[in-house]
Protein backbone atom coordinates (compact mmCIF):
# COMPACT_ATOMS: atom_id res chain seq x y z
CA UNK A 1 0.00 0.00 0.00
CA UNK A 2 1.26 3.49 -1.02
CA UNK A 3 -0.14 6.90 -0.14
CA UNK A 4 0.89 9.98 -1.64
CA UNK A 5 0.47 13.71 -1.18
CA UNK A 6 -0.34 16.61 -3.15
CA UNK A 7 -0.82 20.24 -3.30
CA UNK A 8 -4.25 20.38 -4.40
CA UNK A 9 -6.01 17.61 -6.54
CA UNK A 10 -2.87 16.64 -9.13
CA UNK A 11 -4.10 13.20 -9.02
CA UNK A 12 -7.46 13.85 -10.32
CA UNK A 13 -7.38 10.84 -12.52
CA UNK A 14 -6.23 8.94 -9.89
CA UNK A 15 -9.08 9.77 -7.92
CA UNK A 16 -11.71 9.49 -10.69
CA UNK A 17 -10.66 5.84 -11.76
CA UNK A 18 -12.21 4.76 -7.79
CA UNK A 19 -15.23 6.78 -8.08
CA UNK A 20 -15.94 4.83 -11.62
CA UNK A 21 -15.63 1.67 -9.96
CA UNK A 22 -17.31 2.54 -6.74
CA UNK A 23 -20.23 4.74 -8.25
CA UNK A 24 -22.32 2.11 -9.30
CA UNK A 25 -23.31 1.21 -5.91
CA UNK A 26 -22.45 3.73 -3.73
CA UNK A 27 -24.30 6.75 -6.65
CA UNK A 28 -21.85 9.38 -5.01
CA UNK A 29 -18.61 11.22 -6.09
CA UNK A 30 -19.43 10.63 -9.79
CA UNK A 31 -16.39 11.47 -11.99
CA UNK A 32 -17.61 14.75 -13.32
CA UNK A 33 -17.88 15.95 -9.52
CA UNK A 34 -14.30 15.77 -9.39
CA UNK A 35 -13.46 17.86 -12.24
CA UNK A 36 -16.43 20.26 -11.07
CA UNK A 37 -14.78 20.89 -8.01
CA UNK A 38 -10.86 20.44 -9.20
CA UNK A 39 -12.19 23.57 -11.55
CA UNK A 40 -13.05 25.20 -7.90
CA UNK A 41 -9.69 24.44 -6.65
CA UNK A 42 -7.98 25.97 -9.64
CA UNK A 43 -5.40 28.62 -8.45
CA UNK A 44 -5.37 27.59 -4.89
CA UNK A 45 -3.71 24.49 -4.48
CA UNK A 46 -2.38 25.52 -0.62
CA UNK A 47 -6.18 25.39 0.59
CA UNK A 48 -6.84 21.76 -0.75
CA UNK A 49 -4.40 19.21 0.03
CA UNK A 50 -4.86 15.84 -1.21
CA UNK A 51 -3.88 12.49 -0.12
CA UNK A 52 -4.25 8.86 -2.61
CA UNK A 53 -3.96 5.86 -1.37
CA UNK A 54 -3.03 3.17 -4.11
CA UNK A 55 -1.85 -1.27 -4.66
CA UNK A 56 -0.63 -2.34 -7.51
CA UNK A 57 -1.47 0.40 -9.62
CA UNK A 58 -5.24 0.66 -8.56
CA UNK A 59 -6.63 3.93 -5.91
CA UNK A 60 -8.30 2.29 -2.90
CA UNK A 61 -8.77 5.31 -1.25
CA UNK A 62 -8.34 9.14 -1.44
CA UNK A 63 -9.07 12.14 0.75
CA UNK A 64 -9.03 16.01 -0.38
CA UNK A 65 -9.48 18.91 2.05
CA UNK A 66 -10.62 22.25 1.65
CA UNK A 67 -9.00 24.01 4.35
CA UNK A 68 -9.65 24.49 7.27
CA UNK A 69 -12.16 21.87 7.85
CA UNK A 70 -13.97 20.21 4.83
CA UNK A 71 -12.93 16.76 4.29
CA UNK A 72 -14.13 14.82 1.11
CA UNK A 73 -12.89 11.50 0.77
CA UNK A 74 -13.79 8.40 -0.71
CA UNK A 75 -12.61 4.92 0.21
CA UNK A 76 -12.90 1.13 -1.37
CA UNK A 77 -15.80 -0.57 0.21
CA UNK A 78 -13.51 -3.83 0.13
CA UNK A 79 -11.28 -2.01 2.33
CA UNK A 80 -12.62 0.09 4.60
CA UNK A 81 -9.93 -0.14 7.13
CA UNK A 82 -8.35 2.39 4.74
CA UNK A 83 -11.39 4.92 5.83
CA UNK A 84 -9.31 5.24 9.55
CA UNK A 85 -5.95 5.91 7.28
CA UNK A 86 -7.78 8.81 5.09
CA UNK A 87 -9.63 10.59 8.36
CA UNK A 88 -6.09 10.20 10.63
CA UNK A 89 -4.02 11.76 7.72
CA UNK A 90 -7.17 14.72 7.51
CA UNK A 91 -6.77 15.25 10.94
CA UNK A 92 -3.58 15.86 11.38
CA UNK A 93 -3.17 17.91 7.97
CA UNK A 94 -5.84 20.13 9.00
CA UNK A 95 -4.84 20.60 12.64
CA UNK A 96 -8.67 21.26 14.09
CA UNK A 97 -12.04 20.08 14.01
CA UNK A 98 -13.22 18.38 10.33
CA UNK A 99 -17.18 18.77 8.79
CA UNK A 100 -17.52 15.51 6.41
CA UNK A 101 -20.32 14.87 4.39
CA UNK A 102 -21.05 11.00 3.80
CA UNK A 103 -24.66 9.39 2.36
CA UNK A 104 -26.34 6.12 3.68
CA UNK A 105 -25.29 4.13 1.11
CA UNK A 106 -21.56 4.30 2.49
CA UNK A 107 -22.05 2.60 5.46
CA UNK A 108 -18.31 1.88 6.13
CA UNK A 109 -17.43 5.23 5.99
CA UNK A 110 -19.99 6.05 8.36
CA UNK A 111 -18.84 3.45 10.90
CA UNK A 112 -15.37 4.69 10.72
CA UNK A 113 -16.36 8.29 11.38
CA UNK A 114 -18.44 7.02 14.99
CA UNK A 115 -15.65 5.26 16.14
CA UNK A 116 -13.57 8.05 15.42
CA UNK A 117 -15.73 9.82 17.77
CA UNK A 118 -17.30 12.16 15.34
CA UNK A 119 -21.21 12.71 15.69
CA UNK A 120 -23.89 13.52 12.84
CA UNK A 121 -25.58 16.88 12.68
CA UNK A 122 -29.38 16.84 12.89
CA UNK A 123 -29.90 20.00 11.45
CA UNK A 124 -28.65 22.50 8.35
CA UNK A 125 -28.47 21.68 4.73
CA UNK A 126 -28.16 18.33 3.63
CA UNK A 127 -27.60 17.16 -0.33
CA UNK A 128 -30.03 14.37 -1.82
CA UNK A 129 -29.51 12.70 -4.75
CA UNK A 130 -31.60 12.03 -7.69
CA UNK A 131 -31.74 9.38 -10.61
CA UNK A 132 -34.10 8.95 -14.17
CA UNK A 133 -33.65 6.50 -16.36
CA UNK A 134 -32.37 7.98 -20.08
CA UNK A 135 -35.91 5.92 -21.38
CA UNK A 136 -39.51 7.26 -22.53
CA UNK A 137 -37.62 11.13 -22.42
CA UNK A 138 -39.52 13.89 -23.05
CA UNK A 139 -39.61 16.21 -26.25
CA UNK A 140 -37.47 19.13 -25.51
CA UNK A 141 -39.54 22.49 -24.45
CA UNK A 142 -40.34 25.15 -26.71
CA UNK A 143 -38.79 27.97 -25.78
CA UNK A 144 -40.01 31.45 -25.80
CA UNK A 145 -39.23 33.15 -29.55
CA UNK A 146 -35.61 34.36 -29.69
CA UNK A 147 -34.34 32.24 -27.28
CA UNK A 148 -31.98 29.02 -28.68
CA UNK A 149 -30.38 25.65 -26.80
CA UNK A 150 -26.53 24.99 -27.93
CA UNK A 151 -23.32 24.09 -27.19
CA UNK A 152 -20.57 27.17 -26.75
CA UNK A 153 -18.85 27.76 -29.55
CA UNK A 154 -16.33 30.56 -29.35
CA UNK A 155 -14.22 32.29 -26.29
CA UNK A 156 -17.33 34.83 -26.07
CA UNK A 157 -19.67 31.71 -25.41
CA UNK A 158 -17.18 30.54 -22.98
CA UNK A 159 -17.20 34.31 -21.64
CA UNK A 160 -20.86 34.28 -21.32
CA UNK A 161 -20.93 30.63 -19.84
CA UNK A 162 -18.69 31.91 -16.72
CA UNK A 163 -21.28 34.94 -16.35
CA UNK A 164 -24.24 33.38 -16.16
CA UNK A 165 -23.04 31.15 -13.26
CA UNK A 166 -21.72 34.02 -11.34
CA UNK A 167 -25.20 36.07 -11.63
CA UNK A 168 -27.18 32.51 -11.16
CA UNK A 169 -25.34 32.16 -8.22
CA UNK A 170 -23.75 35.43 -6.78
CA UNK A 171 -20.51 33.61 -6.72
CA UNK A 172 -16.68 34.88 -8.43
CA UNK A 173 -15.38 31.48 -8.28
CA UNK A 174 -16.38 30.46 -11.98
CA UNK A 175 -13.90 32.99 -14.20
CA UNK A 176 -13.72 32.66 -17.97
CA UNK A 177 -10.07 31.22 -17.76
CA UNK A 178 -11.11 28.77 -15.22
CA UNK A 179 -14.17 27.74 -17.14
CA UNK A 180 -11.86 27.51 -20.29
CA UNK A 181 -9.36 25.33 -18.80
CA UNK A 182 -11.98 23.02 -17.13
CA UNK A 183 -13.60 22.60 -20.63
CA UNK A 184 -9.95 20.77 -21.90
CA UNK A 185 -10.33 18.43 -18.54
CA UNK A 186 -11.26 14.67 -18.68
CA UNK A 187 -14.40 14.07 -19.04
CA UNK A 188 -15.81 17.33 -20.60
CA UNK A 189 -17.88 16.60 -23.77
CA UNK A 190 -18.90 20.45 -25.30
CA UNK A 191 -22.29 18.45 -26.63
CA UNK A 192 -22.85 17.67 -22.55
CA UNK A 193 -22.75 21.47 -21.57
CA UNK A 194 -25.31 23.44 -23.42
CA UNK A 195 -26.10 27.08 -22.64
CA UNK A 196 -29.44 29.15 -23.64
CA UNK A 197 -29.05 32.27 -25.48
CA UNK A 198 -31.56 35.05 -25.35
CA UNK A 199 -32.65 37.28 -28.30
CA UNK A 200 -29.95 39.71 -28.01
CA UNK A 201 -27.76 36.50 -27.58
CA UNK A 202 -26.60 36.89 -24.48
CA UNK A 203 -26.18 33.01 -22.47
CA UNK A 204 -29.06 33.29 -19.60
CA UNK A 205 -29.47 30.24 -18.61
CA UNK A 206 -27.60 26.91 -18.62
CA UNK A 207 -27.28 22.94 -18.23
CA UNK A 208 -23.47 21.33 -17.39
CA UNK A 209 -23.83 17.71 -18.26
CA UNK A 210 -21.05 15.33 -17.48
CA UNK A 211 -20.80 11.50 -19.24
CA UNK A 212 -19.36 8.56 -17.30
CA UNK A 213 -18.81 6.33 -20.02
CA UNK A 214 -17.98 2.98 -17.85
CA UNK A 215 -20.94 3.13 -16.30
CA UNK A 216 -23.06 5.26 -18.92
CA UNK A 217 -24.72 7.71 -16.40
CA UNK A 218 -25.07 11.20 -16.81
CA UNK A 219 -24.80 14.19 -14.48
CA UNK A 220 -25.94 17.86 -14.25
CA UNK A 221 -23.38 19.85 -12.53
CA UNK A 222 -23.75 22.79 -12.17
CA UNK A 223 -27.47 24.07 -13.26
CA UNK A 224 -28.12 27.73 -13.71
CA UNK A 225 -30.25 30.47 -14.53
CA UNK A 226 -29.41 34.40 -14.74
CA UNK A 227 -31.65 35.91 -12.20
CA UNK A 228 -33.43 38.37 -14.65
CA UNK A 229 -34.34 35.10 -16.77
CA UNK A 230 -36.00 33.12 -14.09
CA UNK A 231 -39.56 31.27 -14.96
CA UNK A 232 -39.57 31.18 -18.36
CA UNK A 233 -38.56 27.26 -18.21
CA UNK A 234 -35.35 27.47 -19.25
CA UNK A 235 -33.89 25.33 -17.29
CA UNK A 236 -36.62 23.26 -17.52
CA UNK A 237 -35.69 23.16 -21.08
CA UNK A 238 -31.85 22.81 -21.23
CA UNK A 239 -31.44 20.01 -18.72
CA UNK A 240 -34.07 18.12 -20.89
CA UNK A 241 -31.57 18.78 -23.77
CA UNK A 242 -28.75 17.48 -22.13
CA UNK A 243 -30.75 14.49 -21.07
CA UNK A 244 -31.24 13.52 -24.50
CA UNK A 245 -27.39 14.15 -25.48
CA UNK A 246 -26.25 11.44 -22.56
CA UNK A 247 -29.17 9.40 -24.00
CA UNK A 248 -27.25 9.74 -27.57
CA UNK A 249 -24.33 9.02 -26.19
CA UNK A 250 -25.27 5.49 -24.89
CA UNK A 251 -26.26 6.70 -21.51
CA UNK A 252 -28.78 4.41 -19.38
CA UNK A 253 -29.20 6.86 -16.38
CA UNK A 254 -28.61 10.66 -15.25
CA UNK A 255 -28.45 11.59 -11.99
CA UNK A 256 -28.16 15.29 -10.08
CA UNK A 257 -27.58 16.66 -6.64
CA UNK A 258 -29.99 18.80 -4.92
CA UNK A 259 -30.24 20.70 -1.79
CA UNK A 260 -32.83 18.40 0.24
CA UNK A 261 -33.77 20.55 3.25
CA UNK A 262 -36.91 23.31 3.04
CA UNK A 263 -34.60 25.68 3.14
CA UNK A 264 -33.69 25.81 -0.80
CA UNK A 265 -36.19 23.89 -2.21
CA UNK A 266 -36.91 25.29 -5.72
CA UNK A 267 -34.03 23.25 -7.69
CA UNK A 268 -35.29 19.74 -5.94
CA UNK A 269 -39.11 20.85 -7.45
CA UNK A 270 -37.45 21.17 -11.47
CA UNK A 271 -35.68 17.58 -10.70
CA UNK A 272 -38.78 15.81 -9.48
CA UNK A 273 -40.89 17.62 -12.27
CA UNK A 274 -38.29 16.04 -14.81
CA UNK A 275 -38.99 12.33 -13.51
CA UNK A 276 -36.05 12.21 -10.83
CA UNK A 277 -36.63 10.08 -7.65
CA UNK A 278 -34.53 10.07 -5.17
CA UNK A 279 -31.94 7.32 -4.22
CA UNK A 280 -29.91 8.60 -1.18
CA UNK A 281 -28.89 11.96 0.79
CA UNK A 282 -26.22 12.80 2.38
CA UNK A 283 -25.33 13.09 6.09
CA UNK A 284 -22.81 15.55 7.99
CA UNK A 285 -20.19 14.30 10.35
CA UNK A 286 -18.67 17.18 12.75
CA UNK A 287 -17.24 17.86 16.35
CA UNK A 288 -13.87 17.05 17.37
CA UNK A 289 -12.63 13.64 17.11
CA UNK A 290 -11.42 11.31 20.43
CA UNK A 291 -10.46 8.27 18.01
Amino acid sequence: MRRHEHAGPEALRAMQSLATRTFPAAGYHHIGDLTWNWCLALDRADQCPTAVWSQDEQTLAWGWLELPDTLMLQVDPEHPELAHEVLAWAEHTASGPLTIDVTETEPHLVKALEQRGYTQTTDGPFMTCLGRPLTDLPDIPLLPDGYSIRPQRDHADVAGRAAAHRAAFGSTRITTERHARMRDTWPYRPEHDLIVTSPTGEVVAYCQGWYDPANGIGEFEPVGTHPDQRRLGLAHAVCTAVLHAFADAGGHRAIVYSRGDAAYPVPKRLYESMGFTAYTRTHTYAGTPTG
